[in-house]
């Protein structure tokens, strides 16, 4: 395996996901010597689509793997809205509700990311999945790692690319609860067959305070199905119990029509079913000595904005690119928390606490969104929304000298 060459410092990325196998792509093209730890014991698969907008795609085209998320796209045509009883509320073409371009944004499964982000940087960086973090020690010169198969390895930086509860941030910042700003609204996510018939369509139920909708990803016979529903308060107690969350999503829709039913009772035998809280993670700094967060470890942005792997894409580039330009860490941190900030907290001011506008939570709010539907043109707009482009990436130049060339680091 070509390490590359470690004269400007080793880093340690904790997890394989988005922005971790991103931020080791460009972090390996500037010459760090990288290793990702994941605790999966592989890449995680998962086709739930997601979108690469704006910013992103300029990311990705950088990244030379534009034409490969191109061949991926999935090319979503239709989106149907249906009211409680089944009965079809619009119909729009899904760029208009996305806020996307069409012929410029991506629409992938995340699984088919996740690959090819992989397959760009596999064979220049060191990949350790069934690991993870358990201890992490900072001294003047590197951070010492103990990891949970008992291996103890010492880095000049680590990088959190953990996700939504990642161990990385509970390590350095303590518990996540301060962190993360709780949006009014809990989802399940889990495959089940594709009994519609449905193709490269969406549908959407609502009735005020849930939702579900099924996604057919192309011609499959299978459909990842979602359920999301308003709820008070987080149901942290049941976050590690799946049958209890399973229990909450039943009680929850109970006595609903269209296909509700069915959907409940897949989710009982799916075996791939993620059931979380749907949050945001807010930060006052997404660094801390020689530790850095990226992604959804730092600032999540929920799904409810469309952009959580396009800011994990944009974040990457901007922390590997300050850790080139920069021969410090704390200014290359400083740096890239500085350049970055304007266009996250842009992009997850797109939606507050309990006001997603695809999931109304009074009658209201539901009939205006319905009519607001109904007056979309079935073409998508010309342009999309400003958060998705907000941040002009800068061309990272690199100077000679690097971390790990100092006295004592190595």
């Amino acid at each position: 395996m070509n390490m590359g060459n470690a004269s400007k410092g080793t880093v340690l990325i904790s997890g394989a996901s988005i922005a971790g196998p991103a931020t080791a792509f460009w972090l390996h093209r500037y010459g760090f010597a990288v290793t990702v730890v994941e605790k999966a014991p592989g890449l995680r698969g998962g086709g739930y689509p997601i979108d690469v907008r704006g910013t992103a795609v300029e990311v990705a085209r950088r990244m030379g793997i534009l034409p490969r998320l191109r061949e991926a796209h999935i090319e979503s045509r239709r989106l149907t809205f249906l009211d409680a009883d089944g009965s079809q509320a619009a119909v729009v073409h899904p760029q208009a509700v996305a806020g996307g371009v069409e012929g410029r944004d991506l629409e992938v499964t995340r699984g088919d990311l996740a690959d090819i982000l992989y397959g760009a940087v596999r064979d220049e960086v060191e990949f350790v999945f069934d690991d993870s973090i358990d201890e992490l020690t900072e001294h003047e010169h590197g951070v010492d790692v103990t990891f949970r198969s008992g291996a103890r390895r010492g880095f000049d930086l680590v990088l959190g690319a953990d996700g939504l509860h990642s161990r990385t941030r509970e390590l350095v910042f303590g518990p996540e609860q301060p962190f993360h700003r709780y949006l009014g609204y809990c989802f399940a996510i889990f495959t089940m067959p594709n009994t519609f018939g449905l193709s490269h369509e969406v549908l959407i139920w609502n009735t005020p305070g849930r939702a579900a909708a099924l996604y057919a990803v192309k011609d499959s016979d299978e459909l990842h199905a979602f359920l999301n529903f308003a709820h008070p308060a987080p149901p942290r107690e049941i976050l590690r119990d799946p049958e209890a969350q399973r229990d909450l999503v039943a009680r929850t829709f109970a006595g609903d029509g269209w296909d509700i039913p069915h959907m409940v009772a897949a989710l009982r035998h799916a075996d791939d079913a993620f059931f979380d809280t749907v949050s945001q993670v807010r930060m006052p700094c997404w660094s801390s000595g020689r530790v850095a967060l990226v992604g959804d470890a730092a600032y999540a942005p929920s799904f409810l904005t469309g952009q959580g792997s396009s800011l994990a894409l944009a974040g990457a580039y901007m922390l590997a690119g300050s850790l080139a330009a920069h021969r410090d860490h704390t200014a290359a941190f400083a740096a890239y928390e500085r350049e970055t900030r304007g266009f996250v907290e842009l992009n997850q001011a797109q939606v507050g606490e309990g006001d997603a506008a695809l999931f109304p939570t009074t009658a209201e709010a539901l009939e205006k969104r319905n009519n607001q539907l109904r007056g979309l043109t079935t073409l998508p707009p010309a342009t999309g929304r400003p958060a998705h482009t907000a941040l002009t990436l800068p061309e990272h130049i690199e100077p000679v000298e690097h971390i790990g060339d100092r006295p004592g680091n190595g």
